[in-house]
């Protein structure tokens, strides 16, 4: 994680930045997933968290290797989305950053699935089931998200995106097909 590129949203009064982001992280996302890359992860620096300023901004980082993030950016993964975007030159990372984790969370959201596959593990009615989630679907959740389109899947739901608190030391991991990692670190600067 010796590199880095910046990509930067350009304002458009045609599209909201969030509507911006997740089709450009879900190009990423295909590109990633097309690659098998596992050494590619993801930050954004302009995140907020918080009930009512929840947003991942307008800045997508990408962290890897030089050779990597140059084979990431000779593919067309970026097609349609060049006008909207600013994209650096693959830069090396500062002497003195510090490391932070950027992970996937989820959350049980009460959906009416959930509560039935809950009710038959814990052998008790729907009805209950469905009261336990309905609390925990009141919880407000904080953390920016972006809608995704699983590749593997193809299945649309919302990745909610957590960066850990900045360390002085890195963490060596791997990496999902979203850039993010349970417990690897990337580059915070």
């Amino acid at each position: 994680m010796d590199h880095y590129i910046d990509i930067r949203l350009r304002p458009d009064p045609d599209f909201a930045p969030a509507m911006l982001m997740g089709a450009l992280y879900n190009k990423l996302h295909r590109a990633l997933f097309d690659f098998q890359a596992v050494d590619v992860g993801v930050s954004f620096p302009g995140h907020k968290h918080g009930v009512r300023s929840r947003t991942l901004g307008d800045h997508l980082r990408l962290h890897s290797t030089q050779a990597r993030l140059q084979q990431l950016m000779s593919a067309d993964w970026l097609t349609g989305m060049r006008d909207h975007t600013q994209v650096s030159e693959v830069l090396a990372v500062p002497a003195d950053a510090q490391h932070v984790n950027v992970a996937r969370k989820q959350f049980n959201t009460g959906s009416e699935s959930r509560a039935k596959r809950y009710a038959k593990r814990h052998d008790i009615s729907e009805e209950e089931a469905r009261k336990i989630y309905a609390k925990l679907a009141e919880r407000r959740i904080e953390l920016p998200f972006v809608q995704i389109n699983s590749r593997s899947t193809q299945q649309r739901f919302s990745l909610f995106i957590e960066h850990g608190k900045p360390a002085a030391s890195a963490t060596d991991g791997t990496f999902s097909h979203y850039g993010l990692s349970p417990n690897a670190t990337v580059p915070w600067f």
